[in-house]
């Protein structure tokens, strides 16, 4: 057999990246006419990635232009991409440092590196080619984008979200933005690689999920919400039956006995529309032990606070807000959500008496996530609801980089729950909660 050493080379023209484009597009029309779509739908995976490669492999052979070995690989790829997958996109959400991905039209394509955002060379061949990736995606999970629809939440299959909104409401546009979830989620071991919290607080949390406390999660955008979520979701027994409720399905629990929930937007007709609501009080009837909400943004949160209060312990939620406090503040906003004439206190008594935990995520300047405050909802007083820190985090400086740093604490308040941690049989640590700085980072 003769080496490929030996062979003579293919000479570069040094094609431009515009020639380089208009061959992709012109070998991707012939594709799209080549290929048999009914035996397309038919094959899966990696089968299908190999059969259509040979027949793009075919397709450049019959063209005259003359491309190197590195050239030819790369249009074979990005046909591949475009007509296979999700094009452009592919490279970047090969790239686990990539958190967020920001598309403002075909030429502005932001991410999210370690908490900072920066522009990627990444670029579409226009708003045609985005639309029809972004349909794609949407499509898979069931919904449509459209100018009768022309806003849209969908996930992609390791759970990531999306969201996109297309012209006439997006002027400059199809926008997409895409929140990243990696393929291994994130566990309680990595939160404390991250230093997102202590070894103090992460007991404490464990042992919460063991007692079956009922928690809320509370945090403003991309402070790690639904990552925390996931990460206390694996201290639930495998033997609990569990129901999720999503607007788009992120959660990636690991248990065996899990029912997912999906709300459903309106058809073009504006009708069929199924809410979170709807879905809480149909999860009622379906014998839930624990119920996880992705989020808390409506008239679900009454019908959530019910059902943690009639014997759905250890259900878990998220809400968005900037402080413990704060989300009290906007539990009651979401309540009268509802329409019902709920005097305040009537509504304070239903979250002191089914909240057991605050738990507060934010993101720092600089990118750093940090769980803030662990609260205790401790009940009512008069009109208002009593709370009390177990620990919390101080940011302390900003270095030269821009990204801040400071320091957990305990705040030296031994919690009431801590009879409920006992009586499941969690030994809690003398001087766990005694107050001093646990960790500076």
């Amino acid at each position: 057999m003769i080496s490929d050493t030996h062979l003579p080379r293919q000479k570069s023209l040094g094609m431009s990246a515009s020639d380089l484009g208009m061959l992709r597009e012109r070998i991707h029309s012939k594709l799209v006419e080549k290929l048999d779509l009914a035996r397309v739908r038919e094959i899966e995976g990696d089968r299908l990635r190999h059969e259509v490669r040979q027949v793009v492999e075919q397709l450049l052979d019959v063209e005259s232009t003359l491309l190197n070995r590195r050239e030819r690989e790369a249009v074979i790829n990005d046909v591949l991409d475009q007509a296979l997958g999700l094009g452009p996109l592919e490279t970047l959400l090969e790239d686990p440092t990539i958190s967020d991905i920001l598309i403002n039209g075909p030429d502005n394509v932001y991410v999210e590196r370690h908490g900072r955002i920066v522009k990627s060379h990444v670029r579409f061949s226009g708003d045609a080619q985005l639309l029809r990736i972004v349909d794609r995606i949407v499509s898979r999970v069931g919904r449509r984008i459209d100018e009768t629809c022309p806003m849209v939440d969908a996930r992609l299959p390791d759970g990531s979200r999306v969201n996109a909104i297309i012209p006439p409401l997006a002027l400059d546009g199809v926008i997409v933005s895409i929140r990243r979830f990696g393929r291994q989620p994130l566990n309680m071991e990595n939160l404390l690689e991250f230093q997102s919290l202590t070894p103090e607080i992460a007991f404490v949390l464990e042992a919460a999920m063991q007692a079956r406390l009922n928690i809320i999660i509370s945090g403003g955008t991309g402070s790690g919400k639904t990552t925390l979520l996931n990460t206390l979701s694996r201290y639930i027994a495998n033997t609990d039956r569990i129901i999720t409720i999503e607007d788009a399905a992120e959660l990636q629990l690991q248990q065996e006995h899990v029912v997912r929930l999906e709300t459903r937007p309106p058809n073009i007709e504006g009708k069929g529309e199924v809410r979170a609501t709807d879905l809480v009080r149909n999860a009622l009837r379906m014998r839930p032990e624990r119920i996880l909400i992705g989020e808390c943004r409506g008239a679900e949160t009454l019908d959530m606070l019910q059902a943690m209060n009639t014997g759905h312990q250890g259900s878990l939620t998220t809400v968005h807000a900037n402080s413990p406090r704060d989300a009290i503040a906007r539990i009651e906003t979401m309540i009268m959500m509802n329409g019902l004439d709920l005097p305040v206190r009537a509504m304070r008594q239903q979250i002191s008496s089914a909240v057991d935990l605050i738990v507060q995520v934010s993101r720092l300047q600089g990118g750093p996530r940090r769980v803030t405050h662990v609260t205790e909802i401790l009940g009512m007083e008069q009109d208002m609801v009593v709370m009390q820190d177990i620990f919390v985090y101080q940011p302390e400086r900003v270095d030269r980089e821009g990204v801040a740093h400071g320091s957990f604490a305990a705040t030296g308040v031994r919690p009431r729950f801590q009879e409920k941690l006992e009586a499941v049989g969690v030994r809690v640590p003398p001087g766990l909660f005694q107050q001093r700085v646990l960790m500076k980072d």
